[in-house]
């Protein structure tokens, strides 16, 4: 009777202070609240803007690379054009935005991303070795502290995925980083199905499983997934019986009809070998190597026949020596960029990775570092000419994840997902100063926090 008592009054409290709340928001408020400022130039519905700058690079994967004193036109959060001041005609009705010496560029893209929930780390589910109906998108928060970090570095693209403690740990979910709520975040979920072929299952978990198993096992996954996909397809077309959801193997009819992509966690040569003859040989799903560190350039020609992107990381290095766990070729002690070797080795579609999470402390990657990554590829012989590096974080991943249409570039047609330089974009000595996601600016270094 006292517990009803009591409840009964901490009710009759809480439904006062609602009222008094809403009485008073609504006094606040007024019978006419202000309304919501207008949307700004070059966003979605509001006036278009052309941006003056000293160089745009368009980070093309094929074209021209950059255009020297140039203008960029957007509208409704689209690119209109880009050319050089001499070449384009602003229309008169456009804002102008003058940056002067800085340079424009595409938004940053990162395909290895650990950092989009309350407690900075992804889920590494150990219930199987294989766990393809388990999802990241559970857990994102907007907004959280090393995604504002993720906009300030330049990276406008995330796609967040979960960890390497099994071979399989489940969707991953591409993300813009600067949105106020999920779905304004959200650009495609699931963004990959998270593979990981060596390097973490075989030491983490209850199984300690050799490679062998965990490589039939992964194979055994593949094929029950793709012939519950197939036979889906089949069902939908009226070419075969109905065939009931499971959620386990919800990813493989994306995968099938090529609408998201197989994202590997895998780096020594035997175990990038697999994944390209497993996954993309054996069972022609799309897929791209990510990390390819080590001595995975070994096989940088058969994962550039099979038009294999590698999106490689955190480490650009590779030397002769064992890694807890991996057996890496001898190269009698010489050092070789990870990144340079994929190109000299014919690979053309070559981008970076930071493996980006919050809980390794001092020295551990960090979301906002993803073009350091290209510059330290470019330090160890990675070739530039054409700004190859800028398109390693740009337009490469786009390619991979399948995002090239919208993002990856600056190009017509395109959203207008750009960041503003003090100079080259990947030279760790220039800085940030804003950054757009379709035509809107989401930081500026003159009215928000300078976080680097």
């Amino acid at each position: 009777m006292k517990r009803i008592f009591g409840s009964s009054i901490l009710s009759s409290i809480a439904a006062l202070a609602a009222a008094t709340w809403l009485t008073t928001a609504t006094v606040l408020a007024g019978d006419n609240p202000a309304p919501a400022p207008p949307p700004a130039a070059g966003a979605p519905g509001g006036p278009g803007l052309a941006v003056f700058a000293k160089k745009i690079v368009t980070g093309q994967y094929q074209g021209r690379a950059a255009v020297d004193n140039a203008v960029l036109l957007v509208k409704d959060g689209r690119i209109e054009a880009v050319a050089g001041c001499d070449e384009a005609a602003v229309p008169e009705d456009y804002e102008q935005l003058d940056l002067g010496p800085l340079w424009l560029s595409p938004g940053l893209i990162e395909l290895h991303c650990h950092v989009a929930c309350s407690f900075g780390r992804d889920h590494s589910e150990t219930a199987y070795l294989a766990n393809p109906g388990m999802r990241s998108s559970t857990l994102i928060v907007p907004e959280f502290i090393h995604l504002r970090n993720a906009v300030a570095g330049g990276v406008t693209t995330v796609l967040y995925i979960p960890g390497s403690a099994t071979n399989m740990g489940g969707q991953g979910v591409l993300l813009r980083t600067g949105g106020k709520t999920y779905e304004e975040m959200l650009i495609r979920d699931p963004g990959s199905l998270k593979l990981a072929q060596a390097g973490n299952p075989e030491r983490i978990g209850p199984w300690y499983s050799g490679r062998s198993f965990m490589n039939y096992n992964t194979r055994s996954v593949f094929r029950r997934g793709v012939n519950y996909a197939k036979r889906r397809k089949a069902a939908a077309e009226g070419k075969g019986e109905p065939v009931e959801r499971d959620l386990m193997f919800d990813v493989f009819p994306h995968l099938l009809e090529g609408d998201t992509q197989v994202s590997t966690h895998t780096q020594i040569y035997q175990v990038v070998l697999m994944t390209l003859s497993m996954v993309r040989k054996e069972f022609g799903l799309p897929v791209y190597i990510d990390h390819g560190t080590f001595d995975g350039f070994v096989a940088a020609k058969l994962a550039s026949d099979l038009d294999v992107p590698a999106i490689l990381g955190p480490r650009q290095i590779s030397r002769a020596y064992n890694f807890p766990g991996f057996s890496t070729i001898d190269h009698d002690g010489k050092l070789f960029g990870v990144a340079a070797e994929y190109q000299r080795r014919g690979h053309q579609k070559v981008g970076f990775n930071t493996d980006a999470v919050s809980f390794m402390g001092p020295g551990g990657p960090s979301q906002e570092e993803l073009a350091l990554q290209a510059a330290m590829g470019v330090r160890y012989g990675f070739r530039n000419t054409q700004a190859e590096a800028v398109q390693g974080v740009t337009i490469v991943p786009a390619m991979a994840a399948g995002l090239d249409d919208e993002l990856g570039s600056l190009e017509v047609g395109k959203l207008a997902d750009m960041i503003v330089t003090t100079g080259d974009p990947n030279d760790p000595r220039c800085c940030v100063e804003m950054v757009f996601q379709g035509g809107k600016k989401i930081y500026d270094t003159k009215t928000d926090m300078r976080r680097f």
